[in-house]
């Protein structure tokens, strides 16, 4: 189930569905480590001898979030009950807080009493075993733990605290979960177990026929049992009330620092374009990685996640927000790639949230028998392009001076390096889906943007042999293109060439590839060069998905999560960044304003098939338009911000 909300501070992350149950608990790192695994965290109501989880069918939920902030803001209704309540759920801009105001109205004209249930259903450090929860009289809340992990959650409603507790087993012999002990109404205490366990507790008020009372439900996160404590301390202190409208406050004034430019986009398209800043802050960890995704339901699909740092998707995040004005938020990305860069100068294929290397399926030996590199190029290459990037928004010579010679020295060197001399372009490697290895147009256009951001640092710090060598070796991939990926015949620019190491062959790979777009965006052709223009509109009448859905997919016959063979009809599934690609080289070659104005079909396009919360996944199924694999997509967001100012300069320009 994709997650429709999230809240976060680079320190935590918590993910909840879109039945208003937390999934997903992310702490000491944002992708690392999930003490939740995907279950889910139950939130009951018990009213005149009726009780009901949230995820009954009997409730309508809508899920939103306030104007421009990281606090949600919920509507659930079980118009059976007679219940409306609304949920307003955030993370402190600072502290290890999660915190959720919940307002209970009675829609009926008789007074009620009402009973609130709260499930935790914990794994702590990613496994239940060892796990303790147990109830501390002292702050009268609930704490699980295990080792340097603690959760404390407490709650009220109105000034009552909470009534009933009981801990046990869950997922374990024929116990199901303390959860089913709620369902009439009451708990049976148990104040510890240990183990595969799960925590429920209540907490009560009586309203008044066609009244409201607010309730409140918080979690603290910490490394003992003190820091816990101590954070329950302080939203008492502060109030759970004033605690969330502050943290509302801090993320509205966050997400409106910078001055839009006058423009024609809608309300609706401003408005997501904030939220897609605001939900990429959540996926970025303090320390500069920034994840992929979040959603630990995809480990159904393969038993791994996203919650990694590809460099290359983290490069193109870091360059889209700097470009919306946010180059604090990602300055560490740069800080770390620079850290974990190997001695050759190459980054691997991908990064748990803290620098150790993540899981991959690229081998270290090729199909005849010869070692070969696990990489995928672009990765390298665009961190280069996207910290000159990064520079020319913030002007900061010092931060670029402090990385010149760990990271873009040696990254260029490893670039210059890794060419196939006969034919001017990068050697094989892996693409950018991760699928084949060969010598690809978007990697070979990474690599120009990579080399040509070497030497435009290497002539801001005075050392011009350097920089001649750099623009050398990037005009050398720009003539390898012109003469490898460029097919006279087709009238376009190929997706890649498959080399035989040791005939010399080349294979022409005619697969028509929205990645292609790579060519203009890292500078190496212009947008209106006519070749550029031919491969566009073909990706545009190819790869468009002709259905009511619509949209443009990754490439022809794309299998990833594939929905029908039908491949004329459709293409592959529809993916956010790939439909964006070709809006941000129409918005790129646009003469009028008119011409401008078509373009905002797309960023519709992208606003129609968001979650009423404005959550945006990885790819759609091409018939009903339902989200398909994780949500919310890093890329897809960032992706979103980058194309909307790219919006923003060219109505400037045309006007």
């Amino acid at each position: 189930m994709p997650r429709e909300l999230v809240a976060g501070n680079g320190k935590i992350l918590v993910n909840i569905d879109r039945h208003l149950q937390i999934r997903d608990i992310y702490y000491p790192y944002v992708g690392q480590q999930n003490h939740v695994q995907g279950h889910a965290n139950r939130v009951g109501i018990w009213s005149d001898g009726q009780f009901s989880w949230l995820s009954s069918e009997s409730w309508s939920i809508h899920n939103d979030y306030h104007k421009d902030s990281l606090v949600t803001c919920c509507t659930a209704e079980n118009k059976q009950m007679g219940l409306r309540l609304v949920f307003e759920d955030g993370v402190h801009q600072r502290e290890n807080i999660f915190i959720r105001r919940i307002k209970v109205t009675n829609t009926t004209p008789h007074e009620k009493k009402i009973r609130l249930f709260f499930h935790q259903d914990l794994n702590i450090y990613e496994t239940e075993v060892g796990d303790t929860a147990y109830f501390a009289p002292d702050s009268q809340s609930i704490v699980h733990y295990k080792k340097n992990r603690y959760f404390l959650f407490n709650a009220l409603f109105g000034n009552n605290g909470i009534s009933q507790y009981t801990t046990g087993i869950k997922r374990f012999q024929s116990a199901e979960g303390t959860w089913k002990d709620a369902e009439d109404g009451s708990l049976h205490i148990n104040p510890i177990a240990q183990g595969s366990v799960d925590s429920t507790f209540a907490v009560e008020h009586t309203v008044g026929g066609e009244q409201t009372v607010e309730a409140f439900y918080w979690m603290t996160i910490g490394r003992n049992r003190e820091e816990v404590v101590a954070l329950n301390d302080y939203v008492q202190e502060i109030g759970p009330s004033l605690t969330i409208d502050k943290i509302l406050i801090y993320w509205r004034r966050w997400a409106n620092k910078s001055h839009f430019p006058e423009t024609d986009l809608s309300d609706e398209i401003l408005s997501l374009y904030k939220r897609s800043l605001l939900v990429v802050r959540t996926q970025t960890n303090e320390n500069g990685y920034i994840m992929a995704a979040n959603d630990s339901d995809i480990q159904q699909y393969n038993r791994d996640h996203y919650s990694y740092m590809w460099p290359r998707d983290g490069a193109l995040v870091a360059a889209a927000i700097a470009k919306s004005g946010y180059q604090g938020m990602v300055k560490n990305f740069y800080r770390r790639c620079s850290d974990v860069l190997t001695k050759e100068g190459y980054l691997h294929h991908k990064y748990n949230p803290d620098g150790s290397i993540g899981s991959s399926w690229h081998p270290t030996i090729a199909k005849n028998g010869k070692e070969q590199l696990p990489i995928q190029e672009d990765e390298t290459a665009l961190v280069l392009w996207a910290f000159w990037e990064h520079y020319k928004e913030t002007g900061d010579i010092e931060f670029a001076q402090s990385l010149y010679r760990s990271l873009v020295r040696p990254g260029a060197r490893f670039l210059l390096g890794f060419m196939d001399a006969a034919l001017d372009l990068p050697n094989p490697s892996y693409d950018l889906w991760e699928e084949r290895r060969g010598i690809f147009s978007f990697t070979c256009a990474g690599v120009y943007g990579g080399l040509m951001a070497a030497h435009n640092f290497a002539l801001l710090f005075g050392e011009d042999d350097r920089a001649a060598r750099y623009k050398t070796g990037a005009e050398r991939v720009k003539k390898g293109i012109e003469a490898h990926l460029y097919d006279e015949e087709a009238g376009r620019f190929l997706r890649g060439i498959y080399l035989d190491e040791e005939t010399r062959e080349i294979k022409k790979d005619y697969t028509i590839e929205s990645s292609i777009y790579g060519l203009f965006a890292f500078g190496v052709f212009s947008p209106d060069d006519p070749r550029i223009r031919s491969t566009m509109e073909a990706i545009e009448r190819e790869l468009y998905i002709k259905t009511d859905v619509g949209g443009v997919a990754r490439y022809f016959n794309d299998y990833y999560f594939q929905q029908t063979h039908e491949v004329d009809k459709v293409p592959g599934n529809p993916w956010i960044i790939c439909t964006l690609w070709l809006a941000k080289w129409k918005i790129y070659t646009a003469q009028s304003l008119s011409e401008l104005q078509e373009c905002r079909h797309y960023l519709d396009w992208v606003a129609d098939h968001a979650f009423t919360s404005g959550v945006l996944p990885e790819q759609l199924h091409p018939f009903t338009g339902d989200p398909l694999s994780v949500a919310p997509l890093t890329w897809s967001h960032a992706t979103f911000a980058d194309v909307v100012v790219d919006y923003m300069k060219a109505y400037e320009r045309l006007q």
